[in-house]
């Protein structure tokens, strides 16, 4: 294995020139990248001449480091001060997400339930139209010009009332406001008739649900005493799907997104997994590791597993999904796309996990059925499952404003706890750039909202994952990378941002 250690020559280093990098080592390569983005792959004979800087100008590999800017007398100033807020932009723009828990209540019993739910009578759990109505004037004074209004629970339809008003509501609201409005519904589809479809199809509310693979892997998880939670997801999966296509809309973009929890009955059965999300019609599959929170705590000497299992069934898994496409499927792993668009397209998809500043507060807001409001829906979580998490309360709907919220010290917190370049182990990460922190998840795991990264699961899953990209692109070829450039080609589902009607 190549110890850097053994190629830097101290005496030798000759850094007048080279802008700041980070280095890892990727098989018998060595990886650099900087502050914008970019990156090379290196043997360590280039990596010594590079940091020596005895490259030639007129070697190609010369060439492909200005390009890259890693020379700090070649490079455009204002070139590279345009990539960098692009890379940023996000720092621009208040919250564009906003997770409104309409109930506590569900039906299903899932053994993995991040949420706190309560059984289908505790209609007390509900959302009134009152603190609804607050909580969508409260949204409606972010300073972002997106707004996304995502409707969770419990089981939201079951609170189906306050659901249709929010968006009536906020589609009333937006007469003035103009904003890009869209609506999304987090569902399991138990609650779901024709007549609350054709409200969701006519008001363009994007459908999401959960599927965890095939039939007996799903119910066995996904506990539902009303029927066979596969056979009425994957049916309905099949019908809002079908109405768009009825609508015209191109089904390669438009259709139910599903994401499966990986539980440890899950971990040798990739290849079933992925095939299911064909067999319906996916083009899109999200690896979801189980999270620290609410009943996925207390179940994980049954459901859980190592990290180091869970990135095998990563890997093993994304490996069969680039077999499938070499062979004429076009579905992609989520978490890779994500990663990629921030690697090889130089794009930043604002994927709220994965940006420093992290989205706690900046990117997300949870209300909480009784107004509360959340730096996200994990912190609203973390208040549910301990009485210390309330330091993830931001204020209440009723009373609060919406600049001693974005202006708190609760909000000061949460961006300096994922700002990835204050954090010992991540400044000097060659993955700096493209990953990002969750205080939340610090503080549920490790005690404190700045969290331990170099003991930290988040840091270990994110740091694997990044590795096997890695891996691939060092050794990518022409057809792999088509792939790639594939899974980072994004088209906006316009259908789904409401119609700005002019206001009285």
């Amino acid at each position: 294995m190549i110890q850097l250690a053994e190629l830097i020559d101290p005496k030798k280093v000759n850094a007048n020139n080279i802008l700041p990098f980070n280095q890892r080592v990727i098989g018998d390569k060595i990886m650099i990248s900087n502050e914008f983005g970019d990156f090379a792959f290196l043997s360590p004979e280039d990596f010594q001449r590079f940091i020596e800087g005895t490259i030639p100008k007129d070697e190609p590999l010369y060439e492909e480091l200005v390009a890259k800017a890693f020379y700090a007398d070649e490079i455009a100033d204002d070139e590279l001060i345009a990539r960098y807020q692009n890379r940023k932009h996000f720092i621009q723009h208040g919250p564009t997400l906003h997770a409104m828990v309409l109930t506590e209540r569900c039906n299903h019993g899932c053994q993995y339930c991040h949420s706190s739910i309560v059984g289908m009578s505790r209609t007390e759990t509900d959302m009134t139209l009152e603190v609804a109505e607050r909580a969508v004037d409260f949204a409606f004074q972010t300073t972002s010009r997106w707004l996304t209004i995502e409707f969770q629970g419990g089981e939201p339809t079951a609170n189906w009332e306050t659901l249709t008003h929010i968006v009536k509501y906020a589609r009333e609201r937006n007469k003035i406001a103009q904003k890009e409005l869209a609506f999304a519904l987090v569902t399991n589809f138990s609650l779901m008739t024709d007549e609350k479809l054709d409200f969701l199809i006519e008001n363009k509310v994007q459908v999401c649900t959960s599927l965890d693979g095939p039939e007996d892997l799903h119910n066995s998880i996904r506990l539902y005493k009303g029927g066979n939670s596969h056979q009425l997801t994957t049916d309905w999966i099949r019908k809002v799907n079908q109405r768009y296509i009825d609508l015209g809309l191109d089904p390669s973009l438009y259709r139910v997104e599903a994401l499966p929890t990986i539980t440890r009955a899950s971990l040798h059965r990739y290849k079933e997994i992925v095939d299911e999300y064909i067999k319906h019609g996916c083009r899109a599959i999200f690896l979801r590791k189980l999270d620290p929170f609410g009943f996925a705590a207390s179940t994980r000497k049954t459901l859980g597993y190592t990290m180091d299992e869970f990135l095998e069934f990563y890997k093993k898994a994304v490996d069969y999904i680039m077999e499938l496409n070499k062979e004429g499927a076009e579905v992609m792993e989520r978490h890779a796309a994500i990663m990629l668009n921030k690697m090889i397209a130089g794009l930043e998809p604002n994927y709220l996990d994965l940006r420093s500043p992290g989205g706690a507060v900046i990117g997300q807001v949870a209300y909480h059925p009784n107004g509360s409001i959340y730096t996200s829906d994990e912190g609203r979580m973390v208040a549910a499952m301990d009485d210390e998490g309330s330091i993830f309360r931001l204020g209440d709907v009723q009373t609060g404003s919406y600049s001693d919220v974005m202006l708190g010290s609760t909000t000061r917190g949460m961006i300096l706890a994922s700002s990835n370049d204050g954090q010992p182990h991540c400044s000097t990460c060659v993955y700096k750039l493209y990953c990002g922190l969750q205080p939340e998840y610090n503080y549920k795991t490790q005690g404190s909202i700045f969290g331990r990264m170099a003991d930290s699961d988040w840091c270990k899953k994110h740091m694997g994952i990044f590795d096997y990209l890695a891996h691939r692109l060092k050794n990518a070829d022409e057809e792999e990378m088509a792939i790639f450039d594939r899974w980072t080609t994004n088209r906006r589902q316009d259908h789904f941002v409401q119609e700005v009607e002019e206001g009285a």
